[in-house]
């Protein structure tokens, strides 16, 4: 049977049923709106916007050698090998493709009625010339998202995992064996697309052991069920100063709105307004995005091409992506100190396994979880990233300098896209020439060699990580980082 981190946060299992019904799922459902398109080829238009969907990039498009074979291991010929051993292995994923939330349908179905309602040959627009044809092909376009989809897990989705745990068990043979298959320990958030990935991600590891068997429920598999603990994996959401000055807070994301307004947003919500041949005054920068997320999630999802993608060439896909940016820039990452320092128990946490698992190799023990999977989301990982220093800019991303930013580090589609995964892997050294180089630490962003920071070396002694790391680990505590500052008042008595 499962068992979570001990005396770590407060978690709860999963239920059997509904895990043994995802597992199902993961390789026997497949909506009809997804049915018989996978096969089919995006154009060029597509495939040129793909790298600009911020965080709705396919992983695929981080990592292009998966076209050819996505069940290839990708292996970074910066990982240790030789006489260090990975002895464990601590991976943050997100979950896989999924469909549109149910907020984005509604704003789809509204552009999608403003484009019936106009029509292409609306004589109160002044048509731009050329776009007559590409309307009327829009508003032909069905409409197939639905608001029960909400971002639920597709089947790409399901296959993002599972291909996923074939090349990770590939790559880390020694940690995904059979034997240590029974102590494999998931913790995921109460998201269905989280657990759905999870259940998915463990078809994947028995595909791996069991190529010609079909897998079993979760319930019934030897290492047994997830643990949601939203606590560690939604930490967001029980940071009451994060959710006070940031996500409640209306002028937090004052950025973002403004350059919804300024000219590089105005000049696309012009254009648009001429190829769809509608008022200028009935679109919205809203639109305009949620009209550029719909040919990234038809591409993703159904693998086809959109005429959505039409509307937008490559300098208008660079604009939308920065206007994706600040918001993650903003209310995820650098822009608030809390957005960051609001991950330090996650973090926490991973140190917490990995002196665990040192300190049972030095006493000459079993390593009780080789294997930690936490499931999660963008909003688990870019927290995590920027509080440990990752895709930091010399000048923060701001409203007006987007023309400086164009070769900026901080791209969350290169970051964190679907699938995206931030993995430590705990080495032993049996050649150490002291007890200080026993042991050494590898981070992997996307299953490609993460740097660390400052030094930029690719791999660290893991007494220097945690030095570097020291003011995160003993001074960042959930209780006062979240806290709401308190104010002393007092009243005049008669």
């Amino acid at each position: 049977m499962l068992r979570g981190p001990r005396g770590h946060l407060r978690a709860s299992v999963v239920p059997a049923a509904a895990l043994a019904a995802a597992l199902l799922s993961s390789f026997a459902r497949c909506s009809v709106a997804e049915a018989g398109e996978r096969g089919s080829s995006s154009s060029a238009a597509a495939a040129a916007l793909s790298s600009y969907f911020g965080t709705k990039t396919r992983y695929e498009d981080v990592n292009p050698g998966l076209l050819a074979d996505p069940e290839a291991p990708q292996r970074d010929p910066r990982l240790l090998q030789g006489t260090c051993t990975p002895v464990q292995l601590i991976a943050l994923i997100r979950h896989g493709t999924r469909y549109p939330t149910a907020k984005q349908v509604r704003k789809l179905r509204h552009l999608h009625e403003l484009l019936r309602a106009h029509g292409p040959d609306d004589p109160s627009v002044a048509a731009a010339g050329g776009g007559r044809s590409l309307a009327a092909a829009l508003a032909d376009w069905p409409l197939w998202y639905a608001d029960w989809m909400d971002g639920q897990l597709v089947e790409k989705g399901r296959q993002d995992m599972r291909q996923l745990a074939l090349r990770l068990a590939s790559l880390f043979p020694d940690l995904f064996s059979r034997e240590n298959y029974g102590r494999l320990r998931l913790v995921t958030s109460s998201k269905h697309r989280c657990v759905d990935s999870s259940a998915a991600f463990l078809q994947g590891l028995w595909q791996h052991h069991y190529p010609d068997s079909p897998p079993p429920s979760v319930a019934d598999m030897e290492c047994g069920p997830p643990r949601i603990n939203d606590k560690l994996m939604r930490f967001f959401d029980h940071c009451e100063r994060f959710l006070t000055e940031v996500e409640r807070n209306a002028t937090a994301l004052y950025h973002v709105e403004a350059f919804k307004t300024g000219p590089e947003m105005q000049n696309i919500l012009k254009k648009v307004a001429a190829i769809l041949q509608v008022p200028v005054s009935n679109l919205s920068a809203d639109l305009i995005q949620v009209a550029f997320f719909t040919c990234s999630f038809d591409l993703a999802i159904k693998g086809v091409n959109s005429p959505w993608c039409d509307v937008f060439d490559i300098d208008d896909a660079k604009v939308l992506e920065y206007l994706n940016d600040l918001k993650q820039y903003w209310k995820r990452s650098y822009g608030y100190t809390i957005n960051s320092r609001s991950s330090c128990t996650l973090f926490q946490d991973i140190f917490q396994h990995l002196d665990r698992a040192v300190e049972q190799k030095q006493r000459s023990q079993p390593v009780s979880s080789p294997v930690i999977l936490q499931f999660g989301h963008a909003e688990t990982l870019l927290p995590l990233l920027s509080l440990m220093g990752y895709f930091k800019d010399k000048e923060p991303l701001t409203a007006y300098n987007f023309e400086k930013q164009a070769h900026r580090e901080f791209r969350s589609g290169h970051i964190v896209p679907y699938a995206s995964n931030l993995i430590f892997v705990l080495y032993h050294c049996e050649d150490a020439k002291t007890p200080r180089e026993e042991f050494q630490v590898q981070m992997l962003l996307n299953e490609k060699v993460l740097p660390l920071v400052p030094s930029q070396e690719t791999v660290s002694l893991y007494e220097d990580l945690k030095s570097h790391y020291q003011d995160i680990l003993q001074s960042c505590q959930d209780s006062e980082e979240c806290e709401l500052p308190k104010w002393n008042s007092t009243t005049d008595e008669l």
